[in-house]
């Protein structure tokens, strides 16, 4: 199994900056995608940015720019640092896994990210 714990989520002002951390534990092998996720209020979950195994990144047309994924292997800790942050970006951030070997999404259980105006 995999546990995802997310850190990081506080209150901050439009412009501000935030780093959510997502600390991996268990059986962390054959981890093919590593992503942040944000569900806004009466939104569906959106995919905000991902990570390969290979250091490959991909983000949201909304969030280029100005938001940075990375991911530290020795640590099991992947990363999002978010920088001018707008009210749009509030929402709940969730960390999520693919393991490839066993085809299971492992999710965490979410950090509230509000940016006020």
């Amino acid at each position: 199994q995999v546990q995802l714990v997310e850190s990081g989520g506080g209150l901050v002002q439009a412009g501000g900056s935030l780093i959510l951390s997502c600390a991996a534990s268990g059986r962390m092998f054959s981890i093919n995608f590593m992503d942040w996720y944000r569900q806004a209020p009466g939104k569906q979950r959106e995919l905000v940015a991902s990570i390969t195994s290979n250091g490959v990144t991909n983000y949201a047309d909304s969030v280029k720019g100005r938001f940075t994924i990375s991911r530290d292997n020795a640590k099991n800790t992947m990363y999002l640092q978010m920088n001018s942050l707008k009210p749009e970006d509030t929402g709940v951030y969730y960390c999520h896994v693919f393991q490839g070997i066993t085809g299971y999404n492992y999710w965490g259980q979410g950090t509230q990210v509000t940016v006020s105006s």
